[in-house]
């Protein structure tokens, strides 16, 4: 995909939360029977439950690790609890799920008051089991310093959505 019409450099994803990285293994997650695809919306009411996350990869003894940030957190136009760790599950084996991990801080379901949040699921692949930890806090989490204080490298794959409150309208979107 051309880096202009890329939706993670679009949505500013990359740039925002993540550097420019190379896809390197399927990631899918949906709550319910809605699918998170980059940029797709959702109301606060549907994302309630964690979601369902499925991880590709081949070799059973690669684990990874999924963060999930909120960078518009409190708002859009003053994110200065940016990034907002939403979810952190590490030691998830290749060709598994989020749930056959350690939940390292639990999910916090998005709940935005003002604008349009994006919520930005990062997966990265560790260098052993039982490598990473979580941090003692959930707001100004930067997902690049916990990726180098744990040698994660760049991510593996990267996907969002957008959220705002149940009766919001208006602010950033993204088409495509």
């Amino acid at each position: 995909m051309q880096r202009e019409t890329d939706p993670l450099v679009v949505g500013r994803v990359i740039g925002d939360v993540v550097d420019p990285f190379i896809r390197g293994i399927p990631l899918r997650a949906t709550y319910g029977s809605r699918e998170v695809t980059n940029g797709r919306d959702f109301r606060p009411s549907q994302v309630v439950s964690q979601p369902r996350v499925e991880v590709g990869g081949n070799d059973l003894r690669t684990f990874y690790t999924l963060v999930m940030v909120d960078p518009d957190a409190p708002t859009p136009s003053d994110p200065r609890l940016r990034e907002y760790l939403h979810w952190l599950v590490t030691d998830i084996p290749a060709t598994t799920g989020a749930t056959f991990g350690r939940e390292a801080m639990c999910y916090e379901s998005p709940r935005p008051t003002m604008g349009i949040h994006r919520f930005v699921f990062v997966l990265f692949e560790q260098l052993g089991r039982q490598t990473v930890y979580a941090p003692a806090w959930r707001q100004n989490f930067r997902t690049r310093d916990f990726a180098e204080l744990y040698n994660l490298g760049s991510p593996v794959a990267v996907l969002y959505f957008n959220c705002q409150r149940e009766s919001g309208s208006g602010g950033r979107r993204m088409y495509l």
